[in-house]
């Protein structure tokens, strides 16, 4: 196994300083960070090429890519929409040209986080991450950018929760979206791993139900997922995600994985509350070792590690400490 570390900045010196903490490859974690995504819908060649020639030459290689989001254009027939699921089939096949092995698709409409409360937790020594609760808050501002990102469902469809029929329909056109994806990314010798839904609220399309739907309507072995252990926890805590790992992991489908350890879930506390790696309810070593039993071998990717004293907003000691941390559970291991 190797560590991986999402970034939006590309720049010498952060690239510089994953090099020095010792991170194995890069996560080019948002789609419109690259060249030529907000312009043309998918990203430059070119560009993407110096981008990871720069990557690799400070020892780091290149892992996982973000596709263009596909819109409520696509998932209410609008005009538009198969010309975004175009562009999304054009984004992957340069990521693969580029040299990327692992694409996420992103389709909107899978977390339902106006149904949620969000908090601020303090641990500790004081230092804060996010909390979130299932009680509905009182009123939502939906004119914040920042939550209209997640809140697909009540921009769109105006209703608190979507109804069966509004989700079988956005399962239809997920399958849609797909049928486009898995021959490309066949082709193109490159494979696409989904996120669960984040956060795992119930009937999400990405619950613990949906997810598994995926590898079964469509059973090509370029189709898996970004398994994500914190967002899955948050489900059902350690055994859910060991239970997933060994059902996931033993078919192959578990391409790379997002290492979170959060306190709570919601079928235990309806509440969850984010947490440094060794600070939750969660062993990561345990999930560890699950990972290598079922023989996987790629990367684990310390996810959202939050700023420590000291810090600037990059959080640069908590990415830090979270790399070390990973670093000593593989080297601990090693020697299993």
């Amino acid at each position: 196994m190797r560590i991986a570390v999402g970034v939006g900045d590309l720049s010498d010196m952060t690239l510089k300083r994953l090099a020095q903490v010792g991170v194995d490859c890069v996560d080019v974690a948002v789609a419109a960070d690259v060249p030529g995504v907000r312009e043309q819908g998918y990203p430059d060649l070119d560009a993407l090429v110096k981008i990871t020639t720069r990557i690799r030459s400070w020892g780091l290689g290149v892992n996982r890519c973000s596709l263009p989001a596909v819109t409520e254009r696509f998932l209410t027939d609008q005009e538009g929409g198969e010309e975004e699921v175009e562009r999304a089939v054009q984004a992957l096949r340069v990521y693969a040209e580029a040299g990327f092995p692992i694409i996420r698709p992103v389709l909107m409409g899978d977390q339902f986080n106006h149904l949620a409360r969000f908090t601020e937790s303090v641990h500790r020594g004081g230092y804060k991450t996010r909390g979130l609760s299932m009680n509905q808050p009182a009123g939502y501002d939906f004119s914040d950018e920042k939550a209209q990102k997640h809140l697909w469902w009540p921009q769109v469809m105006g209703t608190q929760h979507p109804s069966q029929e509004q989700l079988a329909d956005w399962w239809t056109h997920f399958c849609r979206f797909y049928e486009r994806l898995v021959p490309e990314a066949e082709a193109c010798g490159v494979r696409l791993a989904m996120h669960p839904s984040d956060i795992p609220l119930p009937d999400t399309p990405f619950g613990t139900l949906g997810y598994h739907r995926i590898i079964d309507a469509f059973p090509n072995s370029c189709v898996g997922y970004l398994y994500c252990c914190g967002t899955r926890a948050e489900a059902g805590g350690l055994p859910l995600v060991l239970n997933e790992i060994h059902n996931y992991g033993r078919k192959g489908r578990i391409f790379m994985i997002h290492l979170r350890n959060p306190r709570g879930s919601f079928p235990t506390t309806g509440a969850f509350e984010e947490s440094l790696l060794d600070d939750g309810d969660g062993d990561m070593f345990t999930i560890l070792k699950a990972l290598k039993a079922v023989g996987f071998d790629g990367c684990v990717n310390p996810d959202h590690f939050y700023p420590l004293e000291g810090d600037s907003e990059v959080a640069e000691q908590g990415l830090s400490y979270a790399v070390g941390y990973i670093k000593g559970l593989l080297a601990a291991l090693d020697v299993e």
